[in-house]
């Protein structure tokens, strides 16, 4: 028999405890494939749905392949990834068409027209600065991670150093050294967040990557990155 002062003997856990430890360790496993696969199939077919419509009706990939097949019509066929082909392949095209005398010339011609509308040239222009900033830029595009004090002293964060800030920006902030753009993420969401100018000697460049940041932010510091002691945050 025992008395309330002896020690309780550890409780076994019960069929719904074992059911819903199984359960979450089953949906870490799936969830990051399964959301991986799902992300890559919805963007394939968004390709395919805006590349497919401009194709000919007698060239249509499920068309094709009925007509080779010798099969009906009402047997729906749903090819994926031909569209994100074809869309590869024709923008390596005009990549090379761009470069030559012609390309560059057919480009100057249009863009001259764009420049003459007044709503389309608004558009026009924005879109084509953050696409050079995105995918044509030599310079550094959120090439390192960085600590800054915000929103005050004291306070750390990361964010990721862009570019030397030029111009009007550094000609009015009336420092004397360098100033850095650097982006600012929000958790867990960082693809929102603020754009700061700082003094170069107010930014602490840090050895991890953009991509290890990136999972620290994302991760609201659950996932720290450490290549030497994983088990150490130090």
């Amino acid at each position: 028999m025992n008395t309330p002062f002896d020690p309780e003997t550890p409780r076994r856990a019960g069929l719904f405890s074992r059911l819903r430890s199984s359960f979450l360790t089953g949906l870490v496993v799936i969830a990051p494939l399964w959301l991986t696969v799902w992300l890559i199939w919805s963007v394939v077919g968004w390709i395919d749905g805006a590349v497919l419509p401009l194709v000919p009706d007698a060239y249509q990939p499920d068309k094709f392949i009925q007509d080779r097949l010798g099969l009906d019509r009402a047997i729906q066929i749903n090819v994926r990834g031909i569209g994100v082909v074809i869309f590869f392949i024709f923008t390596i095209f005009m990549g090379w068409m761009a470069k030559g005398l012609m390309g560059r010339s057919l480009i100057r011609f249009a863009e001259s027209l764009v420049e003459r509308t007044p709503v389309v040239r608004s558009i026009y222009s924005g879109i084509k600065q953050i696409s050079e900033t995105v995918f044509a830029q030599t310079e550094r595009s959120f090439e390192k991670a960085c600590l800054i004090e915000y929103p005050r002293k004291g306070i750390w964060a990361i964010g990721f150093i862009s570019t030397l800030a030029k111009g009007e920006i550094t000609n009015r902030a009336g420092t004397s050294g360098e100033m850095q753009s650097v982006f600012l993420p929000t958790t867990p969401n960082p693809t929102s967040g603020f754009l700061l100018f700082l003094p170069a000697e107010d930014v602490i460049e840090l050895d991890m990557s953009v991509e290890d940041a990136a999972k620290l932010v994302i991760s609201a510091g659950l996932v720290y990155p450490n290549a030497k002691d994983p088990a150490s945050p130090e």
